[in-house]
Parts: C-alpha cells; structure tokens; sequence
C-alpha cells in the first residue's frame, strides 16, 4: 500500500475511533442521568469485556446530572444502532422498559 492509502486508512480508523468513543460517551452519560451504572449495564450486554481497557475508561468520562444536558432515550438507541450495539441496545431498552414501569406505580 502507498504511503497516500496508507495515510487515509489511518485517518479513518482514527475517525472511527473517536465516533466510538463519542458513541460510549453519550451512552455512559444517559446511564449516569438515569440513575443507573454504565460498567454494570454495558456489562449485561457484553459480560466479556470487563477488562477491555479503553471501553472501561470511556465509561467513566461522565459529568453528574447537574452538569449534563439531557439525553433522550431515542437518541442513545439510534447512537447504539448507528455503530452496531444491538446488543446493547437491547439492555437500554430494557432499562428504559423498567424506568417506564416503575414511574407508573
């Protein structure tokens, strides 16, 4: 490969590297505004990634609630789905399924 190709390539990894950090971000700070823990959840979907370094690091680059926007619910699914986190994308909706339920008792 071309040291032009070679360049790109790398250019678009790091790209892709950044999205997907943005992309756990979002996610970590939803869990974080809704009470919950972003290790434990993401960890439902993905019991084999406990000691995936830079995934566990992400998770903890959350501000509290006071400091956060709000995230909608919808927005982090469609984050979670644009970058192929079925998986996980099923447990937030779970959650999000139980904080429905439980704020109709």
């Amino acid at each position: 490969m071309n040291n032009k190709a070679n360049d790109i390539s790398k250019q678009v990894i790091s790209n892709y590297q950044k999205d997907e950090g943005m992309m756990i971000i979002i996610y970590a700070q939803w869990c974080v505004n809704n009470k919950l823990d972003p290790k434990a959840v993401y960890l439902k979907a993905y019991p084999d990634q406990m000691n995936n370094d830079y995934v566990m690091h992400m998770l903890e680059q959350t501000v509290s609630i006071e400091e956060a926007e709000h995230i909608p619910h919808d927005t982090v699914l469609q984050v979670l789905s644009m970058f192929g986190n079925d998986d996980l994308a099923f447990v937030v909706s779970n959650e999000i399924q139980t904080m429905k339920e439980t704020m109709k008792r």
